[in-house]
């Protein structure tokens, strides 16, 4: 029903500083701003116009530019992440953001965010930054660049419309949220009052350690068999990987066994997350990560469960190696305690996490079906079929 044919007969061609103009109101002395709440491009998150999260104007130093109610803000450094967020109150911002205002007549200021969220704009503005490490756009060269633009009332259609997603989404937002919180009391009702009757987890666990076959053997890589690395460990239930080895260099590697948890043990991502996955299938993996295998007196769901609680442990145990890279000794994890009940208590444990996960999973599928339809909603907004 959102969708349908697009006609641009009525549409007007403008300059983006036709319908925008840039606040460079700056704060040298960040703590002097008279504001409660510095918004950095951390805390914005991709494909969504709320702020959701801020940290405080004594958190920085340098140069800040000062926003509004109602202002949008426009994460110009790696546009890529698309970020770009309307305030609902008065901060200050990462000078790696510009800070915009609609300008009434050709745009309505409802309009313009979404506007902006569209594919065509993002491309666009993405083509027309500079630098490779970290590409910037600047005001001069966006300013310059010209859209189409539905008139008025259809901007006020679209606008009622774009609210309604965006309603939807947040509602699946919180509710994400909310049984995470769900999630993490009821760990922490299981594990935490049974941690100090815990036994090391090298003495129900073997811990296998990781490898990497020969670069220089061609041979060894290209193939179909999945070897994990840091990088792969970003969902829950690992079954493939970006790397893959060929049945000779499978030989070579070191394997998880299906239903290993695959941990980080060494990766700068260890300064502030611990990855946990589970190896969907028989797996290799380098010498960066862990496989625990539950020995027979620990559930494999169990045993992932657990090492999901404990991740803020491990990470405050954290060591630098010379070469200031983030690690976790090998002896830290042996001797970490795991409460062992019987297969019995595991197994209620293990069903009642499940419910609570199997939800949540839920929610991200019909969040992620809802970003779809922004997104297609969206490039009709900005003319793209």
């Amino acid at each position: 029903m959102l969708e349908r044919a697009i006609s641009k007969t009525e549409w007007t061609r403008v300059r983006f500083d036709q319908i925008a103009t840039q606040i460079n109101d700056r704060v040298d002395n960040p703590a002097e701003a008279g504001v409660e709440r510095y918004v950095g491009l951390e805390h914005l998150d991709p494909d969504s116009l709320r702020i959701r999260r801020w940290g405080e104007p004594t958190d920085v130093e340098s140069t800040k530019l000062r926003f509004q109610p109602g202002d949008i803000i426009f994460g110009k450094r790696r546009v890529y992440q698309r970020k770009v967020a309307v305030a609902d109150f008065e901060g200050i911002c990462s000078a790696h953001a510009m800070v915009l205002r609609a300008k009434a007549g050709a745009v309505l200021p409802e309009f313009l965010p979404f506007f902006m969220q569209s594919d065509l704009f993002m491309e666009r503005a993405l083509s027309i930054s500079v630098g490779s490490l970290s590409p910037t756009i600047n005001w001069k060269a966006l300013a310059a660049e010209e859209f189409l633009l539905p008139p008025l009332q259809e901007q006020a259609r679209s606008v009622e419309a774009s609210l309604g997603i965006e309603g939807a989404i947040d509602a699946y937002r919180n509710k994400i949220e909310t049984l995470k919180l769900l999630r993490s009391s009821f760990l922490n009702d299981h594990f935490l009052p049974r941690l100090k009757s815990g036994v090391p987890l090298k003495t129900v666990v073997t811990l296998k350690a990781g490898g990497t076959p020969s670069r220089s053997s061609e041979s060894f890589w290209g193939g179909n068999l999945p070897w994990a690395s840091g990088k792969d460990l970003k969902v829950r239930l690992l079954s493939d990987t970006e790397e893959r080895l060929t049945s000779e260099g499978w030989r070579a590697a070191k394997i998880a066994p299906a239903g290993a948890t695959l941990i980080v043990v060494r990766g700068m991502i260890l300064a502030h997350t611990f990855p946990v996955s589970v190896a969907a299938v028989p797996m290799a993996f380098n010498q960066d990560l862990r496989a625990l295998v539950a020995g027979k007196s620990i559930r494999p769901a169990y045993l992932t469960a657990w090492a999901e609680w404990m991740g803020p442990w491990f990470l405050s145990r954290t060591a630098e190696s010379s070469h200031g890279t983030k690690r976790l000794e090998s002896q830290t994890i042996e001797l970490a305690l795991i409460p062992v009940v019987d297969h019995s208590a595991q197994d209620r444990f293990i069903r009642d996490d499940e419910k609570i996960l199997a939800e949540t999973r839920a929610a991200s599928d019909r969040l992620h079906a809802v970003g779809e339809l922004k997104k297609r909603f969206l490039n009709g907004l900005a003319g793209v079929a």
